[in-house]
């Protein structure tokens, strides 16, 4: 029975890897010359016209026209597992997807509604602000706070929109003038307290919930180095004993057994160095960038949800996994390290020895057309750069020229 992977990028990449790992067979829905549709494993959807991964009205044709008997979804974005969980009653039995109802995923992607469930649920979490009209920034209490930023309700049109996760405001009236430029985007956001402490305080719990409640697998990993500064993703991570992050373990399973979860899941945590808490900052509600890391260290969570949607046992990963293992994300933690000064990177050559021995994000030498795409794409990047004049510095992180631009939707 052959999964279908919605996703890419490097989610798509690593899920269609983890696939291939546990041998089962998929096909990959992504945009033509995608990162995945680069891997040597990439196969696209049957049928007259291959699926681009996009979900809407028209995906819903092509899974009725494609020439599979059965197959198994698996989303490597937000949208595309809320999708998934609104599949027609027609499809569901040919498309079995290991999933969880909208209600759920629902509370898990909007941050807003996010943020309720967890102050109502109790769970350690950064103070949350949701901004509905200009008002309600007036109730925010900035000198209790730390700092201050602006998030997304919905990531994934936020980023499309402004290129960021998030959007520093350093006091009221500058929240105000970004608040209103995103209001008139049609975008909704909310004003979150930033947890203090550096890059390293971020840990990660991934694993898979099946349709018993039972958590089949968990992954603990933490970051060393981040790529954007702030609201970027991991650039070097390691993995870490379960016992290290185990109230942060505690905190998850009480979350998404309220919830009845089903399915992929990657939460991230920050410890606030005030006071050690794990903080939940987010749940990933499927497949993301590390999957393959993860399943490279045992827990292959692909493997489970595409055992749990065609409802045979799924096989529990071990919790003794090896701790320590590294992996890098080689482009982006070149420019961090780059840009950091050496009381915070430390010695260059123990950066080295971290790259020598970690797992690469992309890279591998038995499926190398990624990472040479990758490599091209980065030696295009210098030689253009290369040819232009040098140009003013860019407007400081926090600045409000960064803070206030917004791209057309």
């Amino acid at each position: 029975m052959p999964a279908i992977v919605v996703g890419s990028g490097q989610t798509g990449l690593g899920t269609l890897r983890c696939l291939r790992l546990a041998d089962i067979p998929a096909f990959v829905a992504c945009p033509a010359g995608d990162l995945a549709a680069r891997s040597r494993w990439y196969r696209p959807t049957p049928g007259e016209t291959a699926w681009d991964g996009v979900c809407n009205d028209a995906a819903l044709d092509l899974l009725r026209r494609m020439p599979l008997e059965r197959a198994v979804p698996i989303p490597g974005a937000d949208d595309a597992a809320l999708w998934l969980s609104r599949l027609p009653d027609d499809l569901r039995a040919r498309f079995p997807v290991s999933g969880s109802s909208t209600r759920t995923l629902e509370i898990l992607q909007d941050k807003a509604r996010f943020g309720e469930h967890l102050a109502a649920s109790g769970i350690p979490h950064p103070r949350t602000f949701p901004i509905r009209r200009a008002a309600d920034i007036d109730t925010i209490p900035f000198g209790e706070l730390d700092r201050v930023f602006l998030k997304p309700t919905n990531s994934q049109l936020f980023l499309r929109a402004t290129g960021a996760k998030g959007l520093w405001a350093r006091n009221r009236i500058e929240m105000e003038a970004i608040w209103h430029r995103l209001e008139a985007h049609g975008l909704e956001v909310l004003a979150q307290e930033y947890v203090p402490g550096d890059a390293t305080r971020h840990y990660f719990v991934d694993g898979f919930r099946d349709r018993n409640g039972t958590l089949t697998g968990l992954f603990a990993r933490r970051r060393w180095r981040i790529f954007p500064p702030d609201f970027g993703n991991s650039s070097y991570c390691r993995s870490v004993p379960l016992k290290e992050v185990g109230n942060a373990v505690e905190s998850l399973e009480r979350l998404l057994a309220g919830l009845d979860y089903r399915g992929i899941f990657s939460a991230e945590f920050k410890r606030d160095a005030r006071d050690g808490t794990f903080r939940i900052l987010e749940v990933n509600t499927r497949a993301w960038w590390y999957v393959e890391f993860a399943a490279r260290c045992g827990v292959n969570v692909c493997r489970m949800a595409w055992q749990d949607a065609l409802g045979l046992p799924v096989q529990p990963s071990p919790r003794d996994y090896p701790a320590g293992e590294g992996c890098v994300n080689l482009p982006g933690d070149i420019i961090t390290v780059r840009s950091q000064p050496r009381a915070v990177r430390g010695p260059l050559h123990r950066i080295l020895a971290q790259w020598l021995r970690a797992h690469y994000h992309v890279f591998r030498l038995d499926d190398p057309r990624p990472g040479l795409s990758v490599a091209r794409e980065i030696l295009g990047r210098l030689l253009r750069r290369a040819g232009r004049r040098p140009r003013a510095a860019a407007a400081t992180p926090g600045g409000e020229a960064a803070a206030t631009d917004v791209r057309t939707p």
